[in-house]
């Protein structure tokens, strides 16, 4: 059974990891069920969060301003966790955000590794709940900042290790590593047509921009611009 991985855990600006972006990382790397190392790092999305991700993870945009981009973050994530099997808590939740800012950064990113979420749900079918918060107090593990990434991760190792203990002689299969299989397309920058025009019908329904438009992708554009139709119309209607 695994004993040596990088465990990690993401906050992002939303679930979708074609337009939302990642705005924490935070993993621990653990050898013979020990960790050695940590990462943990604040990222600028290039646009607002929402004050529902605020109140959920305590991440406010002023925290945010001002901190390295995930073109500088991920890279360092990816070097911090080498060739290491990957373990998290839902972890294909965070896999496809990473994967997808991989993908856009010209980077391979192809890894396996453990869910705790997964091997909840088979050991423990009987519990209301698999939810992260919810295992850690049932067994007692430390988790005094949930939703941030860091302890995320840490609390999940220890959950891990905790799981393994406990149905690891059972069920051994249930801790061995998996591929990971999802597939992305490298998204592509917004478009001068897009650019215009979601430009002028800021201008014209006097919208101030939380969000460097430069930035965005196609399809955050295309996302924006179809809110600013379905909520105040078109130019001139």
């Amino acid at each position: 059974m695994i004993k040596d991985y990088v465990c990690v855990d993401i906050e992002t600006s939303g679930i979708h990891s074609k337009w939302d972006r990642i705005i924490e990382i935070g993993a621990v790397k653990v050898r013979e069920g020990k960790v050695v190392d940590t990462f943990s790092s604040l990222i600028d999305p290039g646009v607002e969060v929402s004050p529902f991700i605020t109140d959920l993870t305590g991440i406010s945009n002023d925290m945010l301003s001002g901190q390295a981009e995930i073109s500088e973050v991920l890279p360092a994530f990816v070097r911090f966790a080498g060739k290491d099997y990957l373990l998290g808590h839902n972890i294909m939740f965070d896999y496809r955000f990473l994967k997808q800012n991989a993908m856009n950064l010209n980077m391979e990113f192809d890894r396996s590794g453990m869910d705790t979420l997964k091997i909840a749900r088979k050991v423990l079918p009987h519990l209301e709940s698999r939810a992260l918060d919810y295992l850690c107090q049932y067994y007692g593990i430390e988790d005094k900042n949930h939703h941030r990434a860091l302890n995320d991760a840490g609390a999940t190792s220890r959950l891990y290790l905790t799981l393994m203990e406990q149905y690891g002689a059972q069920m051994p299969e249930l801790f061995e590593p998996s591929p990971f299989r999802y597939s992305v397309k490298k998204l592509q920058p917004i478009t001068e047509k897009q650019k215009k025009y979601l430009s002028a019908l800021m201008k014209y329904h006097n919208i101030p921009a939380d969000f460097d438009i430069e930035k965005l992708t196609k399809s955050e554009a295309s996302k924006k611009i179809d809110k600013i139709l379905s909520e105040n119309g078109r130019i001139f209607d």
